[in-house]
């Protein structure tokens, strides 16, 4: 695998902390700012809304910019969020800071992964953009339990501090590894429009709003979980995100290569297992070992979704894959914040701290429900796209220009 492949890692390993290290630092944020926790979760929420808004605007706004300068331009404005967010007086300013630094959220990956399928050869596409995704995994097996530990013992704003300093060492590395790649000028924004508005794209961003929120519905509420249901203490928290950033490691490195050979049938048995997953999670949760146990299971197939939904809307946007691409994780990150909303609504109602697995279940099965009738138009030929859904090229005949200094163009 190319180098350039290990800056996109980097930099998804400091957006991961970020994005998912909130869960941990939630009981000490609340505590801190004088707010319950189910209002705290409204933190998670707002990183999702930045990524929302920001995926599809600022890729329109960077559709002409070539493809290493953009990611360092949304990898400086990720860190000057973070900053932000250490340095933010109240809640609402924190609020504010949240959602400016989910604002390059969307459109890093989109592009990034667009990118990084253009640095392999044709077959492997789905491998490439699974490594950079790793970066989000060894995010939630490192990044998140140790900025967790962090913001326990020095406070939540040493955090995003910590997490600034990773926004430029990400930049650092991708100023240097990244080789130039061009800008296809037969890829305008009008392009771009036209491919997100196919029926088989929207059914994936559909499916991928539903399915995931399933993950974010538990996840969202997990340090909470362990130390009321599990019965652990607070420093327990580090080891059960650790656990199950452990299990999407695992679910990242498979679903590259079964993406590659079969995307469907990858997206729907990632699917029905994550909905048995959260079902089990209800009943296993008051079993500690057998919690720690379904803890990996939720991360593994939970994170398996994600490289076969991102090649889906890539494959079908496969002559402007770059708005479709981002627009995914606006798709994530709506999942990110409905989830967390229905699972805090759910304890807020009274429903107790299991309630979000029951209602991160039955989002995620109607995600399966939205696959499966995808799935069926388009072997019917009613919907747009072929027959057989591969994880073939989704990048037309535009490549990283041979011989171009990784450094010197941008």
């Amino acid at each position: 695998m190319p180098l350039a492949l290990l800056a996109l890692a980097v930099s998804a390993f400091g957006i991961g902390t970020t994005e998912f290290v909130m869960m941990g630092l939630l009981p000490q944020v609340a505590d801190d700012l004088g707010t319950s926790v189910p209002t705290a979760g409204y933190l998670v929420s707002a990183y999702a809304i930045g990524v929302v808004v920001g995926a599809p605007l600022l890729t329109a706004l960077g559709s002409r910019v070539p493809r290493k300068r953009m990611l360092l331009l949304l990898m400086a404005l990720f860190t000057v969020g973070n900053l932000a967010s250490a340095l933010a007086p109240g809640f609402g300013w924190l609020v504010a800071g949240r959602v400016l630094a989910g604002l390059p959220h969307g459109a890093f990956f989109g592009l990034g992964a667009v990118v990084a399928a253009r640095l392999v050869r044709e077959g492997r596409q789905a491998r490439a953009v699974a490594t950079m995704f790793l970066g989000l995994t060894v995010a939630n097996i490192l990044g998140v339990p140790a900025a967790t530990l962090l913001g326990q013992h020095l406070g939540w704003r040493a955090t995003f501090l910590v997490v600034s300093a990773i926004g430029l060492l990400a930049m650092a590395a991708l100023a240097r590894l990244v080789p130039y790649v061009p800008v296809d000028e037969r890829q305008g924004l009008a392009g771009e429009l036209r491919a997100l508005r196919r029926p088989q794209v929207l059914l994936g961003l559909l499916t991928a709003v539903f399915g995931f929120a399933g993950v974010f519905a538990v996840y969202s509420y997990l340090a909470s979980m362990t130390t009321e249901v599990m019965g652990f203490g607070d420093s327990t928290v580090t080891i059960v995100l650790a656990l199950f950033g452990l299990g999407m490691t695992g679910g990242a490195l498979a679903a590259g290569p079964l993406t590659d050979r079969a995307l469907r049938p990858t997206l729907y048995g990632s699917l029905a297992a994550l909905v048995l997953a959260l079902v089990a999670f209800r009943f296993t949760v008051h079993v500690p070992w057998l919690a720690l146990v379904t803890v990996v299971v939720l991360g593994a197939v939970g994170f398996m979704t994600t490289t076969p939904l991102q090649m889906l809307v890539m494959n079908k946007a496969k002559d402007a894959p770059t708005l479709a691409s981002a627009s995914n994780h606006s798709a994530f990150n709506l999942a990110n914040a409905g989830g967390a909303w229905a699972g805090g609504a759910a304890v807020s109602a009274g429903w107790g701290w299991t309630s979000p697995a029951l209602v991160g279940a039955v989002l995620t099965a109607a995600g399966l429900a939205i696959a499966a009738v995808a799935g069926l138009l388009d072997r019917s030929g009613t919907a747009e796209g072929a027959s057989r859904v591969v994880a073939g090229s989704p990048l037309g005949d535009e490549r990283v220009t041979e011989g171009a200094s990784p450094a010197s163009r941008s």
